[in-house]
């Protein structure tokens, strides 16, 4: 068989799939652009939402946001992400009543590609699913959970998972 040159494709307990993409900062009301290998060294968490200006992704940003400080005490990099542009996301911040305070970086996978590697795109429609991904210190991606639809997320479940990870990480059997 020929060997085909295919983006790397997430998966649990590998590598997670590189990246590099423009974010808006809510806290500074600036943007920027972030990579994976920026966050060598320490937990993090990439948040995918389906868009900008819709129903259900308000609630659950919000829901995080009201966890900062456990995020925080976790030493966790919350990134939530969309396939929507920094311009969006701003917009977005700026109107949306439930995002007042939002305190995390909003990466602007615009281009689709990183949605792709993570197996969220839907290609049909352009936009990423719901999924969110904990990759550890050292690159590796240790939890996925991919929803359907509208099905929105827990950040105490979220937390649960990152703080038995990080328990499991601290005493290796």
């Amino acid at each position: 068989m020929e060997d085909l040159d295919f983006p790397t494709m997430v998966k649990i307990d590998t590598e997670a799939p590189s990246f590099d993409l423009p974010f808006y900062d809510p806290k500074t009301d600036s943007d920027s652009s972030i990579a994976l290998s920026d966050l060598k060294w320490k937990w993090s968490v990439l948040f995918f939402y389906p868009a900008d200006f819709t129903f259900v992704c308000p609630t659950e940003l919000k829901d995080m946001a009201e966890q900062e400080a456990k995020f925080k005490e976790l030493w966790v990099e919350i990134l939530a992400a969309s396939t929507d542009t920094v311009f969006s996301h701003r917009a977005w911040v700026k109107h949306e009543k439930l995002m007042e305070g939002f305190p995390f970086k909003m990466l602007a996978d615009h281009s689709t590609e990183v949605a792709y590697m993570y197996n969220l795109l839907d290609e049909e429609s352009g936009i990423a699913g719901r999924g969110t991904y904990v990759i550890d210190p050292d690159g590796v991606v240790r939890s996925i959970e991919v929803t359907s639809g509208p099905l929105g997320r827990n950040s105490d479940e979220l937390i649960r998972k990152i703080e038995a990870l990080q328990f499991m990480r601290e005493n290796p059997t």
